[in-house]
């Protein structure tokens, strides 16, 4: 796809003239060529579609080129060869496509008559963008940023190529597994005026079924005023299928229309009997005169002609019938003719205010173990968008020579569209097959290079450093040859965020005496301590691991990086200090100025916890729980695996009831080190000056020999009185209260008692009363819950043996090359404070967290010099407030920035951090000069002034009016911009050429 992009760049200059020439005038928008309904009918929307999963039982090349049909009959590229030439041939035919990776990569190798062809279709609107995204993202495991930034790609790409007027208008999630509140606040400040999935809790749906509430309008956001961040919503009938009878795929078995009388086969008149009565049937669950039929499913119309044949034959001889009295119309139709239809029904339409996990589709089938699955992989990808963002601002800030320079030539753009891929609900979800995850991580793996080298170009043109700069991607298991081998090394630490950041850098390193400056030769503190997790990993014979790890704390400017030197001294050879088990007589604590932590002498375990500032003392006992996860049994044969968390038993095990200890204190960093079990251990740390208690865990790899899968919980028990409550957060943005076997729109009925109350954690899970609040952050996407009052528990691991009938045919058993289990490490962060302090801590942490800090090494060689301009580098001329989020800073082309600004708190967070904020964006950056800038939806599609999404009336009437729109300045003097919030603005910045 690198080879795509390339080609681009054209049209995406031409499309960046046409947004700053004024002779440039966009499409008219929000007109599909529609069919003609009819009023006093029962209007039938044919909606033919195909489902291209970027990933799953096949790698997307597999799914593209048809390869490996002996796992799957299925190639993309055949499917849109096919459906091309089957709309040619009839102008009322429609179909709509969604997943852009697998469009954009078929519409490079298209000739530029077959693309002429194609951009006809377009402008009639037959051929019709839904969604527009790279892919169609899992909504429960990418953060909020993944999900924008793959949706921008994808929108870009339809933009560029035909224009604003193939801006997708509908959102379409037909398969992923729940659907989340923010990600309907995302679709509606992109622009898109409706929403419709295919997947629900099946008592949810019942319940609809019985009120005809399939449809209405979905609040995304408890803070953004109606209607910016409300979206009308629909269930579709049948999931994305079509209705029984109706498949005329060739992977489908229905029989095709015959209507030669003389035939023996003939059976037109009962398909078309059986047609209006499954109309009629499905209308009674919705509300209007108008009703859907998905003419699709995975990976069909690679025999569009077979399709499209049936359907005419369908259409013509139902609406034959309206000769007899009947009152059906069929007709050929997109989502947004059939949501064109349902607006002009002025109906007053019911709000949701929750979202729609966790997802079962029968009783003991609850989709929650994706929430988990796949561990490693999830983290890389947190990881990798954090280096993506990294990536982005350097490309920015050091400009051309980021992309061409003495470590050779790159770009960004590998790892972003990696990255988009990596959203699709079978991917971040861990809900593929193993050869699929390994291509992901693969494509991942081939983005971090290219983004090596614009980060290694950026900072030697930026700092004017001569070190053989190198970044360790292996630091999560230890290994870093350059501190490892070298007496002298540079550490680069560059801050992605708007404000100042202190970071506590671990590295291995081989000696045990070391000194560490900064940029100013100012010496720092520093600590050399054993490495813990030595000997846990396998590195091969010939490798010598070190045996210590140097900390300490580095502190980085806004939008920039800060240098430091660590030298070795003399005598510094090599010596392990292994940890020595001691049985301590009386409780172990660790604390530093914030914070205190026991730890019970006997048992090992955590104890209690005290806020030395707010005086705040709780106890609190860690530990490491499995939960059993189930083979079937007599009452139900569902198993748990990637998808589902089916455990057979209510109560979890306990890895081991005491863990042994080791302590290590410093003046950096005191740490208890336990030992639960060989396969599970855990670090419990306070840095100095820290406000939260750091919990590094290495889990695995998960023992088998008893033949049982196995789920791997941390649990922390306090005696709070949570009276069934806690809280998670939306794709790592705004909190939701969740109430144990609870849902707020309908009666739950639950069956699976564990599975039942697991949500997805993608950063934050909170549990209060009126006293203290207990936070927990996470390092990647997991499932969580509070089982019990006082109690929070996070899965950290899953090993499965096998499968849960899902479709992925496997079950969930990663391993390593020896066949040995995947072995897992990770981080949460434990916060104890009053409520109304919680979120400024937590919400901070989890910023950093997402946006975590690159470290850069330096090799330094005879004709090394320090960097100049003092090491150090700041982007911005002053530190944004901490309530202010950088989420985007990218290069949109060569004199237009493409900037995000947040408002990370919500509006009842804290009293300070929630406030209003005004930015002057002309006086934003150090080293750019801007020129103009004109403000997008969240999609950077289509300018917000051009903007006009369908209005609603609802049964609270508060959303009949739509916002006004800030107008945008011209003059640099006054480019004010205003952030309440929650609040995500989205600019394309015209800055004047060096």
């Amino acid at each position: 796809m690198a080879k795509l992009w390339s080609d681009v760049r054209f049209a995406l200059f031409s499309h960046c003239l046409c947004i700053w020439l004024s002779t440039c005038v966009p499409a008219v928008l929000g007109s599909p060529a529609c069919a003609r309904s009819e009023p006093g009918m029962l209007n039938v929307h044919l909606v033919p579609h195909t489902h291209d999963d970027v990933g799953w039982l096949k790698t997307v090349d597999q799914y593209y080129f048809g390869g490996s049909n002996i796992i799957q009959h299925a190639g993309v590229q055949y499917i849109l060869d096919s459906v091309v030439d089957s709309l040619v041939v009839d102008k009322t035919r429609r179909f709509i496509y969604v997943e852009i990776a697998f469009f954009a990569k078929w519409w490079e190798q298209q000739t530029a008559k077959k693309q002429a062809v194609v951009r006809s279709l377009i402008k009639s609107g037959q051929l019709e963008f839904i969604n527009g995204g790279w892919c169609m993202n899992d909504e429960a495991t990418p953060t909020y940023i993944d999900i924008i930034d793959q949706m921008t790609l994808g929108l870009r790409f339809l933009n560029d190529t035909f224009g604003i007027g193939a801006r997708p208008l509908v959102a379409w999630h037909i398969d992923p597994f729940g659907h989340s509140r923010e990600q309907a606040s995302l679709f509606a400040q992109m622009g898109f005026d409706g929403f419709f999935f295919g997947r629900l809790d099946y008592q949810d749906k019942e319940k609809r079924q019985k009120e005809k509430n399939m449809e209405g309008v979905w609040r995304g956001s408890a803070n953004l005023n109606p209607p910016s961040a409300d979206l009308f919503t629909g269930v579709l009938p049948n999931g994305y299928n079509p209705p029984n009878g109706f498949c005329w795929d060739q992977s489908c078995a229905d029989e095709p229309i015959v209507d030669d009388k003389n035939s023996r086969e003939y059976n037109k008149d009962k398909l078309v009997s059986l047609f209006l009565e499954t109309a009629k049937n499905q209308s009674k669950y919705y509300k209007t005169n108008h009703i859907i039929m998905t003419m699709g499913s995975d990976f069909q119309y690679e025999n569009a002609h077979v399709w499209f044949k049936n359907m005419d034959k369908l259409i013509k001889y139902v609406n034959e019938k309206q000769k007899d009295g009947s009152k059906v119309n069929v007709f050929y139709s997109t989502p947004s003719c059939y949501l064109q239809e349902l607006n002009k029904a002025k109906l007053t339409w019911s709000v949701k205010y929750d979202d729609f996990f966790p997802y079962a589709d029968s009783a003991h089938s609850f989709w929650t173990g994706y929430f988990t699955s796949r561990p490693a992989l999830k983290r890389y990808v947190r990881r990798s968008s954090a280096l993506l963002q990294v990536c982005n601002q350097l490309e920015v800030l050091a400009g051309a020579q980021a992309n061409k320079g003495p470590y050779g030539q790159a770009e960004s753009t590998i790892l972003r569209q990696a990255m988009a891929v990596a959203q699709h609900h079978d991917a971040v979800t861990g809900t593929e097959k193993q050869h699929v995850a390994n291509d992901y991580a693969w494509q991942l793996s081939q983005g971090w290079l290219a983004c090596e080298t614009v980060i290694k170009n950026a900072l030697y043109n930026l700092s004017g450093s001569t070190d053989e700069l190198s970044i360790c991607p292996l630091l999560n298991i230890s290994l870093c040859s350059i501190t490892e081998a070298e007496k002298q090394f540079r550490v680069v630490l560059y801050n992605p965020l708007g404000r100042e950041i202190t970071w506590n850098v671990r590295v291995p390193v081989q000696g045990r005496t070391y000194t560490v400056t900064n940029h100013a030769g100012k010496q720092l503190v520093s600590q050399v301590i054993p490495q813990f997790f030595l000997g846990l990993y396998r590195h091969g014979k010939s490798y010598k691991p070190s045996v210590n790890e140097l900390v300490f704390q580095a502190s980085a400017p806004p939008l920039g990086f800060s240098t430091y030197t660590v030298t070795s001294q003399k005598g510094n050879v090599a010596r392990s200090s292994p940890p020595q088990w001691v049985q301590h007589q009386g409780d172990i604590v660790i604390q530093n100025v914030h914070l205190q932590l026991t730890f019970n002498g006997t048992t090992g375990l955590l104890s209690s916890m005290k806020n030395l500032d707010s005086g705040l003392f709780l106890p609190v006992i860690q530990n490491f729980y499995w939960y059993q996860g189930s083979n079937g049994n007599s009452d139900n044969l569902q198993t748990s695996g990637a998808y589902i968390f089916r455990p057979n038993m209510s109560t979890p095990l306990p890895i081991s009831k005491k863990a042994q200890l080791h302590v290590v204190k410093g003046r950096l960093v005191e740490e208890v080190r336990q030992t639960f079990s060989p396969w599970c251990q855990q670090v419990v740390r306070l840095y100095q000056g820290s406000m939260h208690a750091e919990f590094e865990w290495h889990v695995g790899p998960l023992p088998i020999v008893d033949h049982l899968g196995r789920e791997i919980i941390t649990r922390f028990d306090t005696p709070l009185h949570t009276k069934g409550l806690f809280l998670t957060d939306s794709n790592g943005r705004e909190m939701l209260t969740r109430r144990r076997n609870f849902r707020p729109t309908w009666k739950l009925n639950n069956s699976e008692p564990v599975a039942g109350n697991y949500y997805p954690i993608t950063s934050t899970l909170a549990m209060k009363d009126g006293d203290a609040q207990v936070t927990l952050v996470t390092d990647r996407a997991q499932g969580g819950s509070s089982m019990k009052d006082g109690s929070l528990e996070l899965m950290v691991h899953r090993r499965l043996l096998l499968d849960d009938f899902r479709g992925v045919g496997e079950p969930l058993n990663e391993t390593i090359a020896n066949g040995q289990g995947l072995t897992i490490r990770g981080r949460h962060l434990l916060f104890l404070a009053p409520p109304d302090s919680s979120a400024r801590l937590s919400r901070l942490a989890a910023e950093l967290q997402r946006s975590e800090p690159q470290l850069v090494f330096g090799k330094l060689h005879k004709k090394s010099r320090h960097p100049n301009k003092d090491g150090e580098f700041s982007g911005l001329r002053v530190a944004l407030p901490a309530s202010i989020h950088v989420l985007s800073l990218s290069r949109w082309d060569a004199h237009t920035l493409l900037l995000r600004l947040e408002l990370q708190f919500e509006k009842h967070d804290d009293r300070n951090l929630s406030r209003i904020v005004t930015i002057n964006i002309a006086r934003m950056f150090s080293t750019l000069d801007v020129e103009s800038f004109k403000e997008m939806t969240l999609g950077a599609n289509i300018r917000l002034n051009d903007l006009h999404r369908l209005s609603w009336d609802t049964v609270e009437r508060e959303n009949e009016h739509r916002s006004k729109v800030t107008q945008e300045p011209t003059d640099p003097s006054y480019m004010m911009v205003t952030l309440q919030p929650m609040q995500i603005r989205t600019f394309l910045i015209r800055t004047k050429a060096s």
